[in-house]
């Protein structure tokens, strides 16, 4: 337990009650530091570690780090190429849930890689809150890549499937 602290002007001891009721609504309201005063006592009271903020200094050069040259790429390495544009369009979703590519387990999937669709035909379900939603193609064309898994969470407007369009 801590010894009381003995006022230097008139040799009596601070109220240590007192001191934990402020230390405990500092700690409530998340202060760290409080400044009091009176005519006959001033307390200031610090909890936590100081928070010092630093100010980026420029470093004597003598310090500073010595710039090297950067070894010269070979002369006949190439540039790797861009990535190609994706070709085709994409199915993208009208809702947010989760991605079902058959009606049920035991069923096939809707479509796959090369299935020829038009804008009536089920693609997939999107599930939402219990409420199952064919989705539509809405597009005439041929599926030439999926984009997500069965049971994959998808988002609105997220890309489901990529169609070559007929």
């Amino acid at each position: 337990m801590a010894k009381p602290v003995e006022n230097e002007d008139k040799g009596e001891s601070f109220d240590l009650d007192k001191f934990r009721k402020l230390l405990l609504l500092m700690e409530k309201h998340g202060v760290t530091e409080v400044s009091l005063q009176n005519n006959e006592e001033s307390w200031k009271v610090r909890r936590g570690p100081r928070q010092v903020a630093y100010a980026p200094t420029a470093m004597p050069a003598e310090y500073a780090p010595v710039a090297q040259a950067a070894p010269a790429a070979p002369v006949a390495a190439a540039a790797p190429p861009a990535p190609a544009a994706p070709v085709g369009i994409t199915i993208n979703a009208p809702t947010v849930g989760t991605f079902y590519s058959r009606p049920s387990p035991d069923d096939p999937v809707f479509v796959n890689v090369g299935s020829v669709v038009k804008p009536d035909s089920v693609i997939c379900i999107i599930e939402a809150m219990k409420v199952f939603n064919q989705i539509q193609a809405e597009k005439s064309g041929r599926i030439i890549e999926v984009l997500v898994q069965n049971g994959d969470a998808v988002g609105f407007g997220q890309p489901l499937f990529r169609l070559e369009p007929a």
